[in-house]
C-alpha cells in the first residue's frame, strides 16, 4: 500500500460518491422507463488496467463490479480526451456488455494529457433491433437474430458527436427517440464523472487519485480474501437445472465444483451442458466474469459489510468455464436471455458454498427475472415498454425467513410505479402483489413470489417475458426447508379462454385479455413443523400464508374468533403436527436420496454408492453415506426434481456431457438432444411434472445408459 489509511479511506469514499453523482445524473435525465424507473443502468470509474476503482454502493445494477473495460478500450484504438466509445457487443467487448440491449459507454480521463482512468456507464434500451419487439426472445438461437452488433468504436470524438454512428443505431431500433435519449443521458453521466474526478485531483492531486487505483482494489482483494478464508477449506459440489431450453424442452444443467483453499475460491463449472440453440448462453470468455461470480460477492459482503465495491472482490476467484459450454459459449452463440441462466449459477454457487457454511448461505431464491414486455402500434412505429420487472423472493437462512417479493440476486431492479405503467403503455393493472402461499416452508419460510395481472387495452399488442424459469424445477429448500411453488403464466386465467403457457417467444394478445404471471417462491430453512405458531399466526395475518396453508404445511390450525380476529386452535395444531415432519420432499432416507443429489461434496465421493454423499462436517458425520445422514442436512428440491434424478442420476449424466464434449461443438447440441429424446420417449408424457412408474424408470436409465456407451465408444 503506497497511500496512508486516512488518505485511502478520504479518497475512496469520494471516487465512490462521485459513481453515485454519476448514477443520479443519468437517471434523472433518462427517457426510457425501463432506466428511469426500474434503474437498469450503473456507472463507475474503472483504472488504467480496466477494473473497476470505485462503484456505486446504493444506486444502479449491483452485480456489474467484476466488469472490465479494457478490451473494449484497445479494441477501439488510442483515444484522445473528448472521446466516448460505444459498444454492445459480448464477444468483442471482453464480455463488457453482457447481451446486446445493454449498452455501454467509456470515456477516458485524461489530466494535463495523461490518461488517469475511465468513466464507464450502461443501460438496458428498449430495442436495438432484431427478430422481435424489445430484441430478445428465448428462442434466438444466434446473436444476429438478437439486434444491431456494435462493435467497439467512438460514439463522440474529440467532443463531437459521430452521428454515423447515432443514425445507424437509430435506423436499427424499434425505439429510437428513448434510445438516443438514454445514450445522451450517459454521456452527461459521464461528463459529471470527469468534472468530480478534476475535483478530486484538485484536492489531493494527480499521483494520489493514481496510488489509489491500485491500492484500493488490494485493500478490498485482502478483504475479499480474509471473508472467504472464514469458510475453511474443502471442495462441494452442486448441480442445478434450467427448466428447458426454450426450443426443445429438455432440462439443461449447471454443475459447479467449489473449492476454498486459504481465502481463495475456484469455481469448476465442468459437468455443465454444451451451450444451447437458444438465447440462455452467457458470454464470459472463460474469465470469472460477473454473470458466474454474483453469488460470491454477495458472500463476500455479507460476511464483510463494510467492504468497498471494486475489482478486487474478484481477485481471489477463478473459474474454470470449458469452452463451448453454457457458461463460455462460442460465437455467434445468442445470449440474450443469459439472466436466466446467471440466475441459476447464483443458485449452484450458493448450494455449492452452503455446503461449506450452512449457517450463513440461505436456501435458493425464487431463481428468475422475468421482465414483462408489451409492444403495442403508436403511429407509424412501436411503443416497447416492459411493465415490471417480475422477481419473487429470496430463499431463508438460518434465524430469519426470506425476503417477500423481492430478490436482488443479480440485480437490484425497482419496480415501475402502477400509474407510471398505465400512463405509458395500454394496460389496466389489475393485481401487484405477494403471492400468498408461494414461500417453501420451513422454520424460517422462503420468501414470496409476486403476482402481476393485468388487462390489455388496446389492438395489436404483443407480450415478451424473457427469463420464465422454475416453472417445473422449484427453488429448493434446506435442511428439511420445503421447496418454493413453481412459476404460472396464465391468459385469460378462470375462463373458458384460458390457456396456461411455459416459456414464450412473442404472443399476440387481444383488447380484453387478460395476462396473469404468477412468480415462484424461495425455498424455506429447517423442518416447517418446528416454526413458532406464532410466526405462522402472523403470516396468516399477513395474507402471505392461508388458513388452509397454514394447517397443510405448518400443521398449525387457525380459526376466526369471536371478535373477527385470528387464533390459533392450540389443541388441533398439536394433534395436527403429531410429532410429525410437514416436509415430504425430505421425509425419508429414500427421497431424501434423490432430493440431495445435487448437493454434495466433491471430496468424499467414494463414500456412498453412485459417488453421492453429504457435504460438509456440519451436514454429516465423517463416512456416513448419503442415506444414513440426518435429514436436516438434505436439499428439498420438489417431487419434479426427485422424478428427473431418478432417471438422470447425477454421475450418469457427468458421463453424457463428457462424452458430449469429445464431440466437434456443432454436433453437441442435436447429439445431446438426440440421447434425450430416446430416453424421454419410455416416460409418461409430461415427464418429470409427470410422476412415473418403477418399470418406466428402469427402462429409462437402461436406456440412458446404453446411449452413454454408444457415445463413450464411438470416441474410444
Amino acid at each position: 500500500m503506497r497511500l496512508d489509511p486516512v488518505t485511502l479511506e478520504i479518497v475512496g469514499n469520494r471516487l465512490t460518491a462521485m459513481t453515485e453523482e454519476m448514477c443520479l445524473t443519468l437517471q434523472r435525465t433518462s427517457r426510457s422507463l425501463y432506466v428511469k424507473e426500474t434503474a437498469d443502468f450503473c456507472c463507475a470509474f474503472a483504472g488504467l488496467d480496466g477494473g473497476f476503482v470505485a462503484y456505486p454502493r446504493g444506486i444502479g445494477v449491483s452485480g456489474f463490479v467484476g466488469l472490465n473495460v479494457l478490451t473494449a478500450v484497445r479494441a477501439a484504438g488510442p483515444l484522445e480526451p473528448g472521446d466516448v466509445i460505444i459498444t454492445n457487443d459480448p464477444y468483442r467487448s471482453g464480455g463488457l456488455a453482457t447481451h446486446l440491449t445493454d449498452i455501454q459507454l467509456i470515456e477516458p480521463y485524461f489530466h494535463e494529457g495523461e490518461l488517469i482512468g475511465y468513466g464507464w456507464a450502461f443501460i438496458h434500451c428498449s430495442d436495438i433491433g432484431g427478430r422481435v419487439p424489445s430484441s430478445l426472445s428465448p428462442i434466438n438461437d444466434e446473436i444476429f437474430q438478437e439486434g444491431l452488433q456494435i462493435p467497439p468504436v467512438r460514439l463522440v470524438r474529440a467532443g463531437e458527436p459521430v452521428r454515423d454512428v447515432e443514425a445507424l443505431i437509430s435506423a436499427n431500433s424499434r425505439t429510437p427517440e428513448a434510445n438516443l435519449g438514454d445514450i445522451r443521458a450517459m454521456r452527461a453521466a459521464l461528463r459529471t464523472g470527469g468534472e468530480r474526478l478534476a475535483g478530486v485531483i484538485a484536492q489531493h492531486g494527480v499521483d494520489t487519485v493514481l496510488a489509489a487505483q491500485g491500492d484500493l482494489v488490494d485493500y478490498s482483494a485482502d478483504k475479499a480474501r480474509a471473508a472467504l478464508a472464514g469458510l475453511g477449506d474443502g471442495t462441494y459440489r452442486f448441480v442445478d437445472y434450467l427448466d428447458d431450453d426454450a426450443v426443445s424442452g429438455i432440462p439443461v444443467r449447471l454443475s459447479v465444483t467449489a473449492t476454498l483453499k486459504a481465502g481463495d475460491l475456484h469455481l469448476d463449472f465442468t459437468g455443465t451442458d454444451p451451450q444451447v440453440a437458444a438465447a440462455f448462453n452467457i458470454a464470459t470468455l472463460g474469465r470469472p466474469h460477473a454473470w458466474i461470480t454474483t453469488r460470491v460477492l454477495a458472500l463476500i459482503c455479507t460476511l464483510d459489510p463494510g467492504i468497498a465495491l471494486n475489482a478486487g472482490l474478484i481477485a481471489p476467484i477463478s473459474v474454470t468455464t470449458p469452452e463451448g459450454s453454457l457458461v463460455n459459449p462460442v460465437h455467434p452463440a445468442a445470449v440474450g436471455v443469459r439472466h436466466a441462466s446467471a440466475n441459476r449459477v447464483n443458485d449452484a454457487v450458493g448450494g455449492a458454498l452452503g455446503l461449506a457454511a450452512p449457517h450463513v448461505l440461505p436456501a435458493a431464491s425464487s431463481g428468475l427475472v422475468v421482465p414483462v414486455v408489451v409492444a403495442e402500434p403508436r403511429g407509424s412505429g412501436q411503443n416497447v415498454q416492459v411493465l415490471e420487472p417480475m422477481v419473487g423472493g429470496t430463499g431463508a437462512r438460518e434465524g430469519s425467513d426470506g425476503v417477500d417479493g423481492r430478490d436482488s440476486g443479480i440485480s437490484n431492479l425497482s419496480n415501475n410505479p402502477v400509474e407510471t405503467v398505465e400512463t405509458e403503455i395500454g394496460v389496466e393493472i389489475l393485481t401487484y402483489g405477494l403471492r400468498p402461499d408461494s414461500g417453501g416452508a420451513g422454520r424460517w419460510r422462503g420468501g414470496c413470489g409476486l403476482e402481476l395481472t393485468f388487462r390489455v387495452l388496446g389492438e395489436g399488442s404483443k407480450l415478451l417475458a424473457r427469463g420464465l424459469e422454475r416453472m417445473c424445477f422449484r427453488p429448493w429448500g434446506v435442511r428439511g426447508g420445503g421447496p418454493g411453488t413453481p412459476t404460472e403464466l396464465i391468459v385469460n386465467p378462470g375462463t373458458a379462454r384460458e390457456r396456461r403457457h411455459f416459456k414464450i417467444d412473442v404472443l399476440s394478445l387481444e383488447p380484453g385479455d387478460v395476462v396473469s404471471l404468477l412468480t415462484s417462491g424461495a425455498g424455506g430453512y429447517g423442518d416447517p413443523y418446528t416454526r413458532d405458531p406464532e410466526a405462522v399466526l402472523r403470516d396468516v395475518e399477513r395474507g402471505v400464508v392461508s388458513r388452509e396453508g397454514a394447517e397443510r404445511a405448518y400443521g398449525v390450525v387457525v380459526r376466526e374468533a369471536d371478535d373477527g380476529g385470528l387464533s390459533i386452535d392450540a389443541a388441533a395444531t398439536a394433534a395436527s403436527r403429531g410429532g410429525q415432519s410437514a416436509t415430504s420432499d425430505a421425509a425419508t432416507p429414500e427421497t431424501a436420496t434423490a432430493a440431495s443429489r445435487g448437493g454434495r461434496s466433491a471430496t468424499s465421493d467414494a463414500a456412498a454408492p453412485n459417488g453421492l454423499t453429504a457435504a460438509s462436517p456440519e451436514a454429516a458425520r465423517p463416512g456416513d453415506s448419503l442415506g444414513a445422514v440426518p435429514r436436516e442436512g438434505f436439499v428439498g428440491g420438489g417431487p419434479e426434481r426427485l422424478a428427473w434424478e431418478s432417471v438422470f442420476d447425477v454421475d450418469a449424466v457427468d458421463r453424457l456431457v463428457t462424452a458430449l464434449f469429445q464431440l466437434p461443438g456443432p454436433a453437441r447440441t442435436p447429439r445431446r438432444r438426440a440421447v434425450y429424446t430416446r430416453v424421454l420417449d419410455t416416460l409418461p408424457e409430461g415427464f418429470p411434472r409427470t410422476p412415473p412408474t418403477a418399470g418406466q424408470i428402469d427402462t429409462a436409465r437402461r436406456t440412458l445408459a446404453d446411449e452413454i456407451f454408444a457415445l463413450e465408444r464411438a470416441h474410444a
